[in-house]
């Protein structure tokens, strides 16, 4: 079926003179007479059947229908102009997935080791996008995602890379009595929550045999790199998976609260469709990152 799509020169008029709210600078810019804008953009709208433009004696500005049409097709010129300049780049060599990611994830676990990829695979680059929850890869421009969760996804293939582990850390400024907190102790100290999860703490304490009253109560926080944040500032102790503030423990500026280590059940997974499974580029990836998390499981004896 033939597709209903404009010419990419009457877009291209369209959203120059959009942008400039002038059909004469919108000449000037694509380096052609003003009639020649004009009769692009009244092509447009023939064929659209919407009016994108007020004319008077003034000048021309946009209508409703224009002004939202206009955002969206310059975010499609982008996208074009973007892939035709990577592909003139790389000459048609190489080739580019497109990950989608949890931020922190990515923040602090995955881009630190990325430069390994990138000298063993040089032909393939890595574009990734922050994404918290879960999608339908159809319709997007997603090859994967990374994502902790504790279910599938219907209609991919998923690779577990480890699961979580969550520890209790502070400034090493806060006044906290060592790392054998009594029951008291805890009720005492102000505990930093995250909004997407507001059982961690009463689980934690489970797993540690406790039941501390105000668990749910403190400062909330949406991702685990604010969480850290505001850790590493004083304000609270915070619940984070040991793998993503591996930098601040070593450098000191984060400590263990409590000499205890609880396993969620929530497992990191590189998710992909099942017809992306042959990609050549993606395989390369999927066993990098698998070999890259290999470390996390085995001491738990889940290699």
């Amino acid at each position: 079926m033939r597709r209903k799509i404009p010419s990419t020169t009457a877009l291209s008029a369209f959203e120059t003179a959009a942008r400039h709210q002038s059909f004469t600078k919108a000449a000037d810019e694509l380096a052609v007479t003003q009639s020649a804008i004009c009769r692009q953009i009244g092509s447009l709208e023939d064929f659209l059947g919407v009016k994108l433009f007020r004319r008077d004696r003034r000048g021309v500005s946009l209508t409703e229908a224009g002004h939202i049409y206009s955002h969206k097709v310059a975010s499609r010129l982008d996208d074009v102009e973007r892939d035709t300049l990577e592909l003139m780049a790389k000459r048609g060599h190489g080739a580019t997935l497109e990950v989608a990611v949890v931020p922190t994830f990515a923040t602090k676990w995955l881009l630190p080791r990325m430069p390994l990829f990138i000298r063993q695979h040089p032909e393939v680059s890595v574009n990734l996008t922050s994404h918290t929850r879960p999608f339908l890869f159809d319709g997007t421009e997603f090859d994967a995602a990374i994502h902790a969760g504790g279910a599938g996804w219907p209609g991919t293939e998923g690779v577990f890379l480890m699961r979580e582990s969550l520890i209790a850390v502070c400034s090493p400024s806060m006044p906290v009595p060592g790392t054998s907190l009594t029951l008291a102790d805890w009720r005492r100290l102000p505990l930093l929550q995250q909004s997407t999860r507001p059982y961690a703490w009463r689980t934690w304490f489970t797993s540690c045999g406790m039941q501390v009253e105000g668990d749910m109560t403190g400062p909330r926080y949406e991702l685990f790199s604010m969480l850290a944040e505001a850790a590493t500032h004083g304000i609270g102790i915070a619940l984070i998976p040991r793998l993503l503030i591996e930098d601040e423990l070593q450098r000191g500026i984060l400590v263990e609260v409590a000499k205890h280590e609880h396993f969620s059940d929530r497992t990191y997974q590189l998710f992909y469709p099942d017809h992306k499974s042959s990609n050549a580029a993606l395989a390369k990836f999927r066993d990098w990152i698998e070999e890259q998390a290999r470390g996390y499981r085995e001491p738990m004896g889940l290699a």
